[in-house]
């Protein structure tokens, strides 16, 4: 087993949010509102480009790193830097609106939410043409994906109201929805950011 594996089941993507006991019931009520500025500031980086998936940020930068391993295999390191700086961006915005932090999303900091990514040596670590059917490959994960993104949606809902009642997000919604944006941000890592050739788990936990 190398170091990579000895760490973690899949070391090069991993996200943690902790959760709040408290939550702020006036934000969270017009939390959609709120939002709406950081949301702008994210279409705006993305280039009016967007994904159908709700678990992709937009805005990555795919065709040129796909290109560049396989015809190079490099991947520049400041392309890596922009994936990643979009990725946790996108994840503090996507908390924020699903109630899961009420920071407002930061342009830089990473506050809260925890996002590591591994850059890797692609000449030793990336095949040349794994980036070609990587998208192909992830299809039973998209596909998992887009009904727990659906099931998602409405614990939020729930948790809205939850909040609004009680003052705090319930820790089992909560412990889902990060399970779900952590599965989410593996398959990204394998199928779009393409920083590893390791195969996701299907699973919620690290």
């Amino acid at each position: 087993m190398n170091e990579k594996n000895a760490l973690s089941s899949f070391p090069y993507a991993k996200l943690s949010i902790p959760h709040s006991p408290t939550s702020n019931r006036m934000t969270a009520f017009f939390r959609i509102f709120y939002a709406i500025p950081v949301m702008v500031i994210l279409v705006l980086l993305s280039g009016f480009h967007s994904k159908d998936a709700c678990w992709v940020a937009p805005g990555i930068l795919v065709l040129p790193t796909l290109l560049s391993i396989l015809f190079r295999k490099r991947y520049p390191r400041w392309w890596f830097d922009w994936n990643v700086a979009l990725t946790k961006f996108s994840m503090r915005v996507m908390a924020f609106l699903l109630l899961l932090r009420d920071e407002y999303p930061a342009l830089s900091e990473e506050q809260a939410i925890n996002v590591e990514l591994l850059y890797p040596d692609a000449s030793k670590e990336l095949s040349r043409g794994m980036p070609l059917v990587k998208w192909f490959l992830a299809i039973p994960h998209l596909l998992i994906l887009a009904f727990l993104c659906i099931a998602v949606i409405l614990l939020s809902i729930i948790a809205w109201f939850a909040i609004l009642f009680t003052g705090r997000y319930p820790a089992k919604i909560h412990e889902f929805v990060v399970g779900v944006a952590r599965w989410g941000l593996r398959v990204n890592a394998y199928a779009f950011l393409l920083i590893t050739d390791e195969y996701p788990p299907f699973k919620l936990t690290e």
